[in-house]
């Protein structure tokens, strides 16, 4: 994610409670996801579609995130 922001990223996740907190969340759901699509977890499409828009929405702030700190 973000790879032209790499640097910034492993900066930002040692130095940043609140980034390194948001970064935490955006994998742990693209995890909950993958195991959702995989059929290792039980899951509607619904709820499936609902973690993306929250995915999303946390991929967004991080990256409002990084331009506001490069």
């Amino acid at each position: 994610m973000f790879p032209e922001y790499r640097e910034l990223i492993s900066k930002l996740k040692t130095e940043d409670l609140h980034f390194s907190k948001l970064f935490d969340q955006h994998n742990d759901l693209d995890q909950q996801i993958k195991n959702m699509e995989s059929r290792l977890i039980a899951a509607s499409e619904f709820e499936i579609e609902q973690l993306k828009k929250e995915k999303l929405r946390l991929k967004d702030e991080l990256y409002a995130l990084l331009r506001s700190r490069a």
